[in-house]
């Protein structure tokens, strides 16, 4: 059963400008040691692909929020840290979650979830499903 759907886009450019700042703390709050590190050592642009886990990490914040439609959040505010963009064996996205994300996903009885991710030089986008 569908329980929730998100959709985000990300502009590479604000990742870009991150990445060249060293005085930013950005990416350090927003993703994991493992998404930095695969960014980082991935072929093609870092930017683009720290943009197109940002903009996985918003979809499923949207996703929780469509579980709650008309009715409060169950929490104020994510850590983007707690929601993580991993590879299957494939090369396939999926999403890890930690702490109180894990805990919403408990307690919205997520049974799965799907991860679409696209980016190109200027925009990153993600769909995600939360499937109950």
């Amino acid at each position: 059963m569908l329980i929730g759907l998100g959709m985000d886009l990300a502009e590479v450019d604000f990742w870009r400008r991150a990445v060249n700042d060293p005085a930013t703390d950005v990416i350090a709050a927003t993703f994991t040691d493992a998404e930095r590190a695969y960014a980082n050592s991935a072929t093609g642009d870092v930017a683009e692909h720290l943009a197109a886990r940002f903009a996985a990490k918003e979809a499923f914040v949207k996703a929780l929020g469509a579980t709650r439609h008309g009715r409060a959040p169950l929490t104020p505010r994510l850590d983007l840290r707690t929601i993580e963009v991993t590879r299957d064996a494939h090369g396939r996205p999926g999403l890890a979650l930690h702490g109180d994300a894990k805990t919403l996903e408990k307690t919205l009885g997520i049974k799965h979830i799907w991860l679409s991710l696209t980016h190109t030089a200027g925009v990153a986008g993600a769909v995600v499903v939360l499937e109950g």
